[in-house]
């Protein structure tokens, strides 16, 4: 497989971003905005009736794309749309502020960039394209102006997992990357943090 390029979500490719993740949006109907939303509003989102599950989710992730924020990045296997990697501003990341597990220990340190998911389609899954995409979004925090990438990726003990408890990554997969991982001061869930630019 050969990934032509690793692009940002931008206005003009939303329709490549819907392609990808399909009439079920990604995870069951999440549509990558489950740290962008409130629990409530996620709750009610993929709750509902199954002809309109998960619509206001699709809209909520349009909405940021056509603003032009910038939720994440795509890759592409010549024209095919084939992997995403959710990373932006901490601070666009509403539920990471209101987690027990994974709120910031400083949520006012600036320019922290956080990655929260990959999505890949089942064939594309097991043949390093999560590691590729990683490393796009560490550039694009970069050249966005991050000065830490901070991720919250599962410990699996080297063992593997199913994708969908893995979205977030894996500490192994961000220790080879150069990234520091150490257990939350709340929760001790692993976190991730990578150091971008010196002060």
């Amino acid at each position: 497989m050969t990934i032509v390029a690793i692009e940002p979500a931008t206005p003009e490719r939303w329709a490549d971003l819907e392609r990808l993740f399909g009439p079920t949006g990604a995870y069951g109907h999440c549509w990558c905005v489950y740290f962008r939303r409130r629990a409530k509003e996620f709750t009610a989102s993929v709750s509902c009736t199954p002809a309109e599950r998960g619509g206001s989710n699709r809209e909520a992730l349009q909405r940021v794309t056509l603003d032009g924020r910038v939720p994440g990045l795509i890759a592409y296997d010549g024209s095919e749309p084939c992997g995403w990697v959710s990373v932006a501003p901490r601070e666009d990341f509403v539920r990471l502020a209101r987690s027990r597990s994974l709120r910031p220990a400083d949520p006012d340190e600036p320019d922290v960039w956080s990655l929260v998911c990959f999505w890949l389609p089942p064939r594309r899954r097991r043949k390093g394209m999560g590691s590729q995409l990683l490393d796009g979004a560490i550039e694009h925090a970069r050249a966005s102006g991050g000065r830490i990438l901070e991720a919250y990726p599962v410990d699996t003990a080297g063992g593997r997992a199913p994708s969908a408890e893995v979205y977030t990554g894996t500490v192994r997969m961000f220790q080879k990357a150069g990234f520091t991982c150490a257990p939350h001061p709340g929760s001790g869930r692993p976190v991730a943090r990578l150091t971008l630019k010196d002060d």
